[in-house]
């Protein structure tokens, strides 16, 4: 009886230590520069809700998009793409991708999916989604993206690669996107995900 009794304070006391780390880093305390401090709630490409600092954790590559745009948006997801065929497949696990649109007004749930499935997007890592209208210049300005909405519906903006760690601080930015990722950039991706 006394040795069942030990044994199962051993196994108790194992299964607290497991978790100890998870809970610890859900009860830290974000950096006062986390994005993840933002209250900016999200609809995903498969209407489930959620928010910035449910990505803590893992490092993010996020980036803002629109998906009816004709020349910027597809050359950066083309950019984020070729990011992913040069990591490999043990990095690739450790890295998600949050594609927000500047669009919400027309980019729901369903133009989102429309968008992953057209381009082939791993949707286990990657995730598209739609801000509310009036987080849009708030999420932006975290970000360091430039934009305007035009008269004819479309936006000028910039296109901009930003790498956040696993506590929601960008660590590194690129605006270069031309469909191939900019070396540099990709060393420090790399650099994030060898972090424990």
């Amino acid at each position: 009886m006394l040795r069942r009794f030990a044994a199962w304070l051993l196994r108790g006391a194992v299964l607290v230590a497991l978790a100890a780390p998870a809970v610890q880093a859900a009860a830290t305390p974000l950096p006062r520069d986390s994005v993840y401090q933002l209250d900016a709630p999200l609809i995903d490409h498969a209407g489930r809700r959620f928010t910035l600092a449910s990505k803590r954790g893992s490092a993010q590559l996020i980036v803002m998009f629109y998906t009816s745009c004709k020349f910027i948006c597809p050359t950066i997801i083309d950019t984020v793409l070729d990011l992913d065929r040069k990591l490999a497949p043990a990095e690739r696990q450790h890295l998600g991708v949050l594609l927000i649109s500047l669009d919400p007004q027309h980019d729901d749930p369903a133009a989102l999916q429309a968008t992953a499935q057209k381009r082939g997007l791993d949707l286990t890592r990657w995730t598209l989604a739609q801000p509310r209208p009036a987080d849009v210049r708030a999420i932006a300005a975290m970000l360091g993206v430039r934009y305007r909405a035009l008269a004819d519906g479309e936006f000028n903006h910039t296109g901009v690669l930003a790498l956040l760690d696993a506590n929601g601080r960008v660590v590194a930015r690129s605006s270069k996107t031309g469909g191939l990722i900019d070396p540099q950039f990709l060393s420090r991706v790399r650099a994030v995900l060898a972090q424990p």
